[in-house]
């Protein structure tokens, strides 16, 4: 994969920056999106560089048209042109009742989940094209599987996202471009610290696999993806939660 170019979204921390790390550990230059925290982009950004590829950190709020345009054209001019594309940005995650929740808290998730992916597509679209070469690889979630009360929001948005990526996989299927979803468990990151042992307690006892996830195995996934391997994996949902869904 070296001498190939990836763009992630929301890669200062979490997932997002596992994933930037083993794009960069392949030898991909690595342009890094965040929206907060510019100095843990740039930490992220350091650390790639120690494996002779280049990186850049992009600030950019990947719901807007402007500047998910401006984020491209600075990844193509310091980098160029995008081969690989991980739609990784995701935003607050609270759990609401039906009763507390509204069209707007569903417009939140969707504007993550759907509007950044069709913006971020269209910019990379017509090159990748012109190569006839192109990885467009979403993080998903379990949770359109789980059905988790109280969050119908989040997961209805994940569950449009994945269908997103299927009809596309089918229209560029003849184009030489792979579109395929990495749908995570609970793998603790940054956003969970404070979360009670009782919850972690709780959704081990119905793993499978009786142990966390860690961000790596999610990287692996999509470095997979990714790669020359998968030239014949499109359409697709990988899911990387030790055997809590089965779809």
């Amino acid at each position: 994969m070296s001498k190939r170019i990836a763009l992630v979204t929301g890669a200062s921390r979490g997932l997002g920056r596992a994933i930037a790390m083993e794009l960069g550990a392949c030898g991909m230059d690595v342009a890094v999106n965040y929206f907060n925290g510019s100095s843990a982009a740039e930490d992220v950004c350091q650390r790639i560089r120690t494996f002779g590829v280049r990186a850049l950190a992009v600030q950019a709020d990947v719901r807007s048209e402007t500047q998910v345009k401006v984020l491209a054209e600075r990844t193509r001019e310091a980098l160029g042109e995008i081969d690989v594309l991980v739609l990784n940005a995701t935003g607050p995650q609270p759990l609401l009742s039906i009763e507390e929740q509204t069209w707007e808290s569903y417009i939140e998730q969707l504007e993550f989940f759907v509007k950044s992916p069709l913006l971020l597509i269209k910019q990379v679209l017509p090159a990748m094209k012109k190569r006839h070469f192109g990885r467009i690889i979403q993080i998903g979630s379990e949770v359109f599987e789980l059905g988790n009360p109280r969050f119908a929001n989040y997961v209805a948005a994940k569950g449009a996202q994945l269908g997103q990526t299927r009809s596309w996989a089918r229209e560029l299927a003849a184009t030489g471009i792979t579109v395929n979803l990495v749908a995570p468990g609970w793998i603790p990151t940054e956003r969970h610290v404070g979360t009670p042992q009782t919850e972690i307690d709780e959704y081990l006892r119905n793993l499978p696999a009786g142990k966390m996830g860690m961000p790596e195995d999610v990287g692996r996934a999509v470095a997979f993806l990714a790669s020359d391997k998968a030239n014949f994996i499109t359409g697709q949902k990988i899911s990387v939660n030790g055997c809590n869904t089965l779809a």
